[in-house]
This record gives structure tokens, sequence and C-alpha cells, in this order.
């Protein structure tokens, strides 16, 4: 018997489940997207078996309903869904990075008869679009699932059987642990990154060279305040209870290394750093809550077509790269080339092919 998927939302996120979900046998995955370029382009890049235009009838035949939505977006979806005509056993799930309204949206599904299991898979990419999902985005990555209290073990395992060829991590956690953890790794964070580039542009008005100084760790520290600011919003106001109390525990470690500073005690500050970069040195490399880059750092020399001959013996070897910048090129001088890999591997064979064919130093970070 086949079993019928609907994604609803075929972004970067959705896009990339409904890849993986192909791969599940006796499974036909249909899709939609309120756009009607995106759904011209999941047809296109074959993201799903069907792309629909009629939600409403494909999600009377579906088993299995995924939102790729953005969660204010889902809340809304779920809100309509309640006067769906669905099937008596149909599970819903979503991908919100946030999970305290949506689970609330979950029970008041419950009470219409409509099963709801909250997901949460924990990766993505720099890039985002349907033209930018893979099939293999979610691999190796933590994939959360919040389901209600008290939901049937055959209904959570349903949908496990089907997620569990994104080849994620599947694990089940309470939605209020949920948002705590990913306000500690991922929301308060972003927050951070940016008030750390608020700093930096008041401090350029009156030194206007910082900003030409900040190329190396403050542009890697601060990567994630490039992020898309609307759905930054939505994220930070869903989860602000989490976010006040992250900001209160940071301001009293704001005053401990205050009180360090002060105190002019040697030992103490060298502890700190030594402690930080133990514990940091200990974290699992893995696929982060949305975008973890493979960096292989490369001591260049300046001169014309440098970089075109590293990207050439990479090319040769057949690695493929995802970005790449300078951090330093002055003239008479060593530069830094910061290349990013989608993994650790291809990471690896950049490092022992570079080192084959130059005699550059390099480091990873």
């Amino acid at each position: 018997m086949t079993r019928n998927v609907l994604v609803i939302g075929l972004g970067l996120i959705g896009g990339s489940i409904a890849l993986s979900c192909q791969k599940a046998p006796y499974t036909k995955v249909f899709g939609y997207d309120y756009n009607e370029k995106t759904r011209a382009q999941a047809a296109k890049l074959k993201i799903v078996h069907e792309v629909v235009d009629d939600v409403l009838k494909a999600a009377s035949m579906a088993d299995i309903i995924i939102f790729g939505t953005p969660v204010n977006a889902t809340i809304e979806w779920l809100e309509q869904l309640k006067k769906w005509p669905l099937k008596k056993n149909v599970i819903v799930t979503d991908t919100g990075s946030t999970k305290g309204l949506i689970m609330e949206k979950g029970a008041e599904l419950r009470e219409c008869g409509i099963t709801f299991i909250g997901g949460h898979p924990m990766a993505g990419s720099h890039k985002s679009g349907v033209q930018a999902a893979k099939a293999h985005l979610f691999e190796n990555a933590y994939y959360m699932l919040t389901p209600l209290h008290n939901e049937k073990e055959d209904n959570i395992n349903a949908l496990e059987q089907l997620l569990k060829f994104t080849l994620a991590k599947l694990v089940r956690v309470d939605a209020h642990e949920h948002d705590h953890m990913t306000a500690v790794v991922s929301h308060f964070p972003h927050l951070v990154a940016a008030s750390l580039v608020h700093q930096l542009d008041a401090e350029q008005k009156r030194y206007p060279m910082t900003s030409l100084l900040a190329a190396g760790g403050f542009r890697d520290i601060t990567r994630i305040a490039s992020s898309n600011p609307l759905m930054w919003k939505d994220i930070v106001l869903q989860n602000r209870e989490e976010l006040l109390s992250q900001l209160n525990l940071w301001l009293a470690e704001m005053n401990r290394v205050k009180s360090l500073l002060i105190g002019l005690d040697q030992s103490a500050i060298e502890e700190y750093f030594a402690t930080a970069k133990e514990v940091r040195d200990q974290l699992p490399i893995s696929t982060g809550v949305f975008y973890s880059t493979y960096d292989l750092y490369v001591d260049i020399p300046d001169y014309p077509g440098v970089i075109s001959e590293l990207t050439g013996y990479l090319a040769e070897e057949k690695i493929s790269i995802t970005n790449i910048r300078v951090v330093e090129a002055r003239e008479d001088l060593f530069g830094i080339l910061v290349i990013s890999f989608q993994n650790a591997d291809d990471r690896d064979k950049a490092e022992k092919c570079i080192s084959k064919k130059t005699n550059y130093e390099m480091y990873v970070s």
C-alpha cells in the first residue's frame, strides 16, 4: 500500500525533506508552495513526485503532512487545517525552530481528532530556496521531535519510519526543553552576533578604519548575523522568555569578566580563557542549527592567479568547495585564504592535495 506524503512549503528545508522522503519505499511525495514560481522550480528539479496546485485535495489523500514553512505561517496553516477534509489517521508535523506556540496549536488539533507531532531538523545552509534543497542536508544532524504528552507510540513510530530516510539523528524532547536548548546554542548566539556588529557600526563612525580590520576573527564570530532578519525577528519574539533568561545570565557573565579585568589577576584571566578553550575544543563537530562550515585556512603569497591555482588543484581531484574568501592580502605579505567545505572529509582531502602541490602553511578551524 502506497503511503502519501504532502510537503507544504518547498524551500530549503521542505524541499530537502521531500527529496529524502522520496527514498522511502512505497511512498509518493506530493508538494505544494503558495509561490507559483517555486512550484514550477520544484517540478523541474523533481523535488517531489508530483507538485499540486490544489492543496486541500492533496491533503485529503495524505497519510502524513509536513509543513516546511516558517513558524508564523505554520500556525496559520494549522488553524486552517482544523476545517480540512483529512484522513482519520493522518499525522501532521512541522519543521519550525521554536516549539512553544506550535505545540499549543498542536493541542488544539488533537481536540479536533488530528494527530500533531512537532519537529525541528537542526540543519541548514548558507543558501536558501528550493534550488538549494538537498536529500542529504540533514545527514547526521539532530532532528528533534516534540510529541504532545501521551501521544500514541504508534503515531510517533510511523513518523520516525519516514523521517529516518533523512539520515538524521531522531531524538524526542519536551517542547519547553527544546526551546530552552535552542535558545542557548542558536537563538541567543544570534543576538550576541548582531550586537557585536552594532557595536562595530557605532565604532566605525568614530574610527572608520575599524571595519577594514574586521576581516578575520570578527567576521567569523559574527557570521550568523547575516541571517534572514525577518526570520530572526519571528524567532526572537516566539522564544522571548527563554532569550530574556539567557540575556540575564549573559549580563552576569559579563560582570564576572569585568571583575576579572578590574582585579588584574593574571592567573584568573588566563584560567578564564583556558577553561573556555577546553570546553570549546570538546564540542562535537556536526551540522549546526543553520549552517556549519568546515574551513581550511591557507597562508598564500600575494601574486596574481594564486587563488585560481589552488582552486584548480582542488578541481583536478574533484573536491567541491562551498565558499572562498581572503581574510588578508597585502603586497609582499602572506595573506589568509579561507576555503569552506561541506564536510570534514572534503576539507581533509583538500589539505592533503594542497600540501602535495605547495609548501603553504595551513590550519583548520
